[in-house]
């Protein structure tokens, strides 16, 4: 079975770190999602929570309005609120999150992931150059194989 959700939008509000009482780190965030084109524009509010490193880097690194990349996956929860009545929450777990825009549009090109990531350094050096991979433009369509 595959439960993966990628997601990328825009913070609707600051993450909130909490810790839990054995001192695991915990991060709550929503993060607002344009589909559609027109008269069938709709906007998606989802709900998304990361743990440990993660939690602390998305705390730590990203704010309201700024651009997040999330990879997780999805999880319903339920509880009995005060008044005896079932209560459920779907959301996104996140095991990697990355940032949406370029760094001089105010974000970074270093993420964290839930498997071990470390947060991103103080001091970030700049990414390498992509390598072409020694391929070359075609030039006409004759060039094409097919």
């Amino acid at each position: 079975m595959i439960n993966k959700a990628i997601l990328m939008g825009r913070l609707t509000r600051d993450p909130e770190l909490r810790h839990t009482n054995s001192g695991t780190a915990v991060c709550s965030f929503s993060i607002a999602i344009n589909n559609g084109f027109g008269e069938n524009a709709q906007t998606d509010f989802i709900n998304c929570v990361a743990w440990n490193k993660t939690a602390e880097f998305v705390s730590k690194y990203f704010s309201k309005g700024k651009m997040i990349i999330v990879i997780g996956r999805i999880s319903t929860r339920s509880w009995d609120g005060p008044d005896g009545k079932k209560n459920y929450a779907t959301e996104v777990v996140a095991n990697e999150v990355s940032f949406g825009e370029s760094k001089r549009d105010g974000g970074d090109s270093y993420s964290a992931s839930g498997f071990g990531g470390a947060s991103a350094p103080e001091s970030m050096p700049a990414m390498p150059a992509m390598d072409d991979g020694g391929f070359s433009p075609l030039d006409t369509d004759d060039d094409l194989p097919f």
